[in-house]
């Protein structure tokens, strides 16, 4: 029960934290901006595709929300990726900053509990941010015609916050070893641009490096569940992601804590 007391006090001190910030609130009108755009000109360019088939004679049905679905999450996911690591980077390196994280390793509360408080804390904001990305898609489901199977839309945005949850984890561990938020940045950035690409990586070698890069690349995943394909292999790999970024920003701050004593 204390646990769970703390787990709930660490997740509402880092929502307050956002939910106070100027600089949050100018990720999520930039994020809104964009996504509204992106938004704009994917169902634009769908419906003249639609309509040029239309007019060639092409008479086989067009899935235009099943299209829109995976062309939408497929193009926000640069911009989110481009976001997240903004999230993650003053999880821990405010702390170090503001002298306030030798208080927290050294406190009675685990590393465990304060590391997977941060995170479902930065990963609650960010799906308030999402909020406007699912009613864009209750717009366009809406007018669908067969309507669009349920569980596919579930799956494909759920694959969204897997997504998320994996970068704020490993964001978080880099922010644990800085307390220079740029830095903690662009390292995250770049951690996330070569597990994303990692497929590309793959395409070039042979053998067993080649699957190896492969089955760690984030967007063959990532493609797979906004297609609506589940597979183990999916599901194993943001879990691994999840679970290693907490466990190595529990070692960080167990490492802080072995120097103070």
């Amino acid at each position: 029960m204390t646990t769970l007391y703390n787990l709930l006090a660490i997740l509402r001190k880092e929502l307050l934290s956002y939910f106070s910030s100027p600089f949050a609130y100018g990720i999520a009108a930039i994020f809104w901006l964009m996504s509204g755009i992106f938004f704009s000109l994917m169902l634009s360019q769908i419906i003249s595709n639609v309509e040029f088939l239309r007019q060639s004679g092409f008479a086989e049905p067009v899935d235009v929300a099943g299209d829109f679905l995976s062309s939408y999450l497929g193009l926000i996911i640069s911009l989110i990726l481009v976001l997240l690591p903004a999230l993650s980077m003053g999880l821990y390196a405010e702390e170090r900053k503001r002298g306030t994280l030798e208080l927290l390793a050294t406190s009675p509360v685990t590393n465990w509990v304060v590391a997977v408080g941060k995170l479902m804390g930065a990963l609650l904001f960010f799906s308030v941010l999402l909020v406007p990305l699912w009613i864009y898609q209750i717009i366009v489901f809406s007018a669908a015609n067969p309507p669009l199977p349920s569980g596919l839309v579930l799956v494909a945005n759920g694959a969204v916050i897997l997504v998320a949850a994996a970068v704020l984890s490993l964001g978080m561990f880099i922010s644990s070893l800085t307390e220079n938020v740029i830095i903690a940045y662009i390292l995250t950035f770049v951690l996330i641009l070569m597990l994303w690409i990692m497929d590309v990586f793959a395409q070039n070698l042979g053998g067993a490096i080649a699957d190896i890069f492969a089955y760690l690349s984030l967007f063959q995943s990532y493609q797979d569940l906004i297609n609506g394909v589940i597979n183990s292999k999916s599901c194993v790999l943001f879990a691994s992601y999840i679970f290693l970024g907490i466990f190595l920003t529990a070692q960080s701050i167990e490492a802080l804590r072995f120097q103070r004593s």
